[in-house]
């Protein structure tokens, strides 16, 4: 009986595997990784500026009592370029954008703003992506919308579309 139990052991073993591997090729894959930090304070940093009209950033600018939304970019990003109507139209409806611009050359960041727009109040350069990665940034573009001390409320990922204006909006008075 215990030679007869050996040979169907295996066969058990293989039919339980099956049964966890059809339970996991059920559930939805997360393709997209959400930040730990919503609801935490944001990482110190200091990120210098490399545009005229544009000081750098830092974790204090976010301490004023005033909500903010902090915009993750790159001028070498196309998602980011599809997203600028949208940044601006929350611009337009009183919003604060800052921003950090990723792996990228003050000349550059310069030239995309003269193309599409420049609705930001400050933008620091993340030339290594640490403090994207402190973030819990997982691309280009992102966004985090910041409560006046310092706390992040809210995580967007990826560009910001037309139809979600209003729902970031309400995100950021919020976080008031």
């Amino acid at each position: 009986m215990s030679r007869r139990l050996a040979l169907w052991i295996p066969l058990g073993l293989f039919v339980a595997f099956l049964v966890v591997v059809g339970f996991g090729l059920r559930r939805p894959p997360q393709t997209v990784l959400a930040s730990r930090l919503v609801g935490k304070p944001l990482p110190e940093f200091d990120l210098p500026g490399r545009i005229d009209g544009h000081d750098g950033l830092k974790t204090a600018d976010f301490r004023t009592g005033r909500p903010v939304l902090l915009n993750v970019f790159a001028s070498w990003c196309v998602p980011c370029a599809i997203e600028a109507p949208q940044l601006a139209a929350l611009k337009a409806r009183g919003v604060t954008i800052h921003a950090i611009a990723i792996r990228d050359r003050g000349e550059d960041i310069a030239e995309f703003l003269a193309r599409y727009g420049d609705p930001f109040a400050r933008i620091g350069f993340d030339d290594r992506s640490r403090v994207q990665l402190a973030l819990g940034s997982s691309g280009v573009p992102e966004s985090f919308v910041i409560d006046g001390k310092g706390i992040i409320r809210h995580q967007h990922i990826g560009e910001i579309r037309p139809d979600q204006v209003d729902a970031l909006v309400a995100k950021v008075e919020a976080a008031r």
